[in-house]
């Protein structure tokens, strides 16, 4: 009897300690742990971020819990919710839909856990303590500028050039910030009439793609191209906000354009395998954006976060990284949430070597491939 009695007590024990274990699934090591939300694997940026941010914030002593949601909102929220029920000590989240988090981040808040909105804004919640991302007007703003450069619009005279605009998804608050830098600077070309929109799409909500997905972006080209230009109207340019959009449009131009030229072509992220298409001369830039550097300024906000401070200017400041504080341009329903903007650049096939420079690409015969882990 006394044996049965002990064992019954030990399996009890083993249970009891399993079920500690299990509680919040919180590593005991003594180290704080972050909770990372990343939308997807689909996308070769959102691999980057996922990647540099873990390896910036394991070197720095800090435990990781690395998610991907694979595009799914409820999948998202699961991921979070699971992320909250760990007990992690901070939560950064790449939000897949900006306007679906509301109730999970209010449990994250009711359990004491700061949340970093990263690269894109979350809507109407107060949960977010700061936003890391980079300038996002100035984004589109250069992709706008390069086309007015590349059709030198302001020398055009009486000639007028075709465009047509593919913006990002509508789900992600940057996308109309995207597509409004680039509206902006060109939409004076189109009120002189120097610039002609075809098919007359100029609104975010008609030119928008749903997920950044290439295949919609690559369907509603070919349906531009068989609607407006199949009778050889010639194309000059399409501005695209991301280079997985510009993807799909290089591929229409290619299987269904036949006005005689290679329309110019923007981008952004610096995607490899845009970078090929620019070599090749089938996408004309990408905007640049150092997802390492903004790990590292993620970083240094986490750890004044989980530190007890409240960081402002001069953690902006103090990086070596050219970084901006801004307390004016990012209202997210509740209130102005504070700020760190990176600043973004033009790439081309003249300096496809600055992305070397980086550390973060390398030349293979004529093409960069991407060093990330």
């Amino acid at each position: 009897m006394k044996k049965i009695l002990a064992m019954v007590m030990a399996v009890v024990m083993v249970l009891s300690l399993a079920a500690c274990a299990g509680n919040g699934d919180k590593k005991d090591d003594g180290k704080k742990t972050v909770g990372i939300s990343m939308p997807t694997k689909s996308l070769e940026r959102w691999n980057r971020d996922g990647s540099y941010l873990k390896e910036e914030f394991e070197k720095a002593g800090y435990n990781v819990e690395l998610t991907y949601s694979d595009n799914n909102v409820t999948q998202q929220n699961n991921d979070i919710d699971n992320l909250v029920a760990k007990e992690v000590d901070l939560l950064i989240v790449a939000a897949i839909d900006g306007e679906a988090l509301t109730q999970t981040l209010k449990n994250a808040k009711e359990n004491g856990i700061p949340v970093i909105a990263y690269d894109r804004l979350i809507m109407n919640t107060n949960a977010i303590s700061y936003y890391v991302s980079f300038d996002n007007y100035s984004v589109g703003k250069l992709q706008g500028e390069y086309i007015e450069k590349a059709l030198d619009l302001k020398n055009a005279g009486s000639n007028v050039y075709n465009i047509e605009f593919t913006a990002g998804d509508p789900a992600d608050n940057n996308a109309r910030f995207f597509f409004n830098g680039a509206f902006d600077v060109l939409k004076p070309y189109i009120d002189a009439g120097t610039l002609k929109v075809v098919s007359g799409q100029t609104e975010f909500e008609k030119v928008a793609t749903a997920q950044w997905n290439t295949d919609k972006a690559l369907d509603r080209m070919e349906n531009l191209l068989a609607s407006y230009y199949s009778n050889g109207t010639v194309l000059h340019a399409v501005v695209c906000s991301n280079d997985s959009t510009a993807m799909g449009v290089s591929q229409a131009i290619s299987s269904s354009y036949h006005g005689g030229n290679v329309p110019f072509i923007t981008g952004q992220d610096g995607d490899v395998a845009n970078l090929r298409n620019i070599v090749d001369g089938k996408q004309s830039m990408t905007v640049y954006k150092n997802v390492a550097h903004e790990a590292v300024v993620t970083l240094a906000l986490s750890k004044d976060i989980l530190d007890g401070k409240k960081p402002a200017a001069e953690l902006a400041e103090s990086q070596e990284i050219e970084c901006t504080y801004d307390v004016e341009s990012y209202n997210n329903g509740t209130g102005i949430i504070p700020s760190y903007l990176l600043v973004p650049s033009v790439v081309t096939k003249d300096n496809l070597q600055d992305l070397v420079e980086t550390g973060l690409y390398a030349w293979e015969g004529d093409y960069l491939v991407s060093t990330a882990k």
